[in-house]
């Protein structure tokens, strides 16, 4: 629990509501009441009456098998914050004006403790059917670009923390080798980890406290990727990360 939880009283009832919708977008093949219910700590009754709830307003969904899926309102808010930021197209258009490779396949991600969730995605022809990046999208930070680049400015302690519970002392360590190295190169890189065949290279969006607030990214097929052009793609990809973090009031 944050400070400010502490200082504010939370409605029982609403902040309840948000764990179901936390737990349940983190399994998005669904989850039966009970299961919500076991993990989360509380009475199968009040699951189904708070998911009853959010059905109504159509936050979750209920499939003819009895368990829980996010609903298409959940999209409208995903939007909503997209829309208030305008960095997704910020990038895109950064992107196709100022570089040799407009077009290109471009994405916008947060990070949500290990996992990162695409907010912005553009799929380019080129990669189509190799791997199709969209809105809402989940995946695991440590084998993105975009989420090693972001974890790579978060200190070494918070990362140790962030995967306490997930990972062994020597994967940890390991993934706390690559971010040093991520950092002092000013990018990150994923060769094929999310998809075969496909190579992606992220940097972090900072914002004013030179916190990372976003990552982007440029991905391209393996067989593409030279090391002329992999040298191109960094180097706008970086010059961009920096324009935007400027706009966000970094101090880069």
């Amino acid at each position: 629990m944050s400070d400010q939880d502490h200082q504010v009283k939370l409605v029982p009832a609403l902040a309840r509501g948000v764990q179901i919708l936390d737990v349940i977008g983190r399994h998005p093949s669904g989850m039966s009441a009970k299961d919500i219910a076991d993990e989360l700590g509380l009475a199968k009754s009040t699951i189904h009456g708070l998911c009853s709830t959010l059905v109504s307003l159509n936050l979750l969904v209920r499939r003819a098998d009895q368990s829980y899926q996010m609903g298409p309102h959940v999209m409208r808010w995903a939007n909503a914050f997209t829309a208030r930021s305008d960095i997704a197209s910020e990038f895109a258009t950064i992107w196709d004006d100022g570089t040799d490779l407009p077009g290109a396949t471009i994405t916008l991600s947060v990070l949500e403790n290990t996992d990162i969730i695409y907010i912005a995605a553009r799929n380019s022809e080129a990669t189509e059917g190799r791997f199709d990046f969209r809105s809402g999208m989940r995946l695991p930070a440590s084998i993105t670009a975009t989420g090693k680049a972001m974890m790579s400015h978060m200190n070494e302690f918070d990362v140790r923390q962030l995967y306490a519970n997930v990972a062994d002392a020597e994967s940890i360590d390991a993934l706390i080798k690559q971010l040093q190295s991520d950092k002092a190169c000013g990018y990150s890189f994923d060769n094929e980890d999310v998809s075969e065949g496909l190579v992606c290279y992220g940097a972090p969006v900072l914002d004013s406290k030179n916190k990372p607030i976003a990552g982007i990214a440029v991905s391209m097929l393996k067989e593409d990727a030279t090391p002329e052009k992999g040298k191109q793609i960094v180097a706008n990809l970086t010059d961009i990360a920096i324009k935007l973090s400027i706009r966000m009031g970094a101090d880069v």
